[in-house]
């Protein structure tokens, strides 16, 4: 069965590293401001009416919580920079067709670009992978011409 595929969204891996980048600055400041102000808080109570070490357990317990979620969060950021690697990837060695039925073959590379995927296929052409695009495990079969009586 043959499939229509597109490739949805823009991509650039160096602006998505940059913001990475700054996003763990964040997290990592985040980090180490609430320890400052963990340790401030217990250096400066009150010695006649001291925090129960009960809230310092829930703060640590929900900070933990947080910081659980931002790792989840850059797991997944990363996994999104890689998927049109991996979506382009799939498709050498399958068979692709425009949507006008003009280009077609056996896709032997692929070029990634900010804005979309490039197919070069086993005759040389190449095929914007986009809206249109038939995609399948082999070429469909040809059905045979019949003969002129």
């Amino acid at each position: 069965m043959a499939a229509t595929t597109r490739l949805i969204g823009n991509y650039n891996q160096n602006n998505t590293s940059n913001t990475l980048d700054k996003n763990r600055t964040a997290e990592t400041t985040d980090y180490d401001t609430f320890i400052k102000l963990l340790i401030a808080q217990m250096k400066y109570q009150d010695p006649t009416q001291p925090v129960d070490a009960t809230q310092y357990v829930s703060q640590l317990a929900s900070f933990s919580a947080v910081e659980q979620t931002l790792q989840i969060n850059k797991k997944i950021d990363e996994i999104l920079v890689n998927a049109p690697i991996m979506l382009a990837t799939s498709y050498i060695g399958k068979y692709v067709e425009s949507e006008d039925g003009k280009i077609s073959g056996i896709v032997k590379s692929v070029k990634i670009y900010s804005d979309g995927v490039v197919a070069t296929l086993d005759n040389g052409e190449e095929l914007v992978i986009g809206p249109g695009v038939i995609v399948s495990d082999k070429a469909p079969a040809k059905e045979p011409k019949e003969e002129a009586a």
